[in-house]
């Protein structure tokens, strides 16, 4: 039997499926046991990562509240549309309406890396202005 093979995208959206559970629960949780998850690098040199308020923005997306969402970190909107597209792409192939899944050639792959870290370069700019840092 051959091991099924996922694509990254599906495997975005099983994750990111996932953390948008955690993002519905994770408020009743730190309320209950009073246990916050902080950003590391933040934390530890005072200075936000790439995805500093990720975890704000996705509870506040997950409640609905766009505006706070987008305060927070508004790159959470093309997470959530890349986690939204990885679900059905799952989903369909779950069922069979989509073949496996091929994997992508080294020049894909690393352009797709180029475009991410062009993202994350954005977002940390944009955090930085955010908590002042210029």
């Amino acid at each position: 039997m051959r091991k099924r093979y996922y694509s990254a995208p599906e495997n975005i959206g099983a994750a990111g499926g996932a953390a948008a559970v955690a993002a519905a629960v994770y408020p009743a949780f730190q309320h209950a046991t009073g246990i916050g998850f902080p950003c590391l690098l933040r934390t530890v040199t005072g200075i936000p990562c790439p995805l500093c308020g990720m975890t704000t923005a996705g509870v506040y997306l997950v409640r609905g509240n766009v505006v706070a969402a987008a305060t927070a970190n508004p790159f959470v909107f093309a997470v959530a549309a890349l986690v939204a597209t990885g679900l059905v792409l799952l989903a369909a192939r779950v069922a069979g309406r989509l073949p496996d899944p091929e994997p992508w050639p080294a020049s894909k792959r690393r352009k797709c890396a180029a475009i991410i870290g062009a993202l994350a370069a954005v977002s940390w700019a944009y955090q930085l202005h955010r908590f002042d840092y210029f």
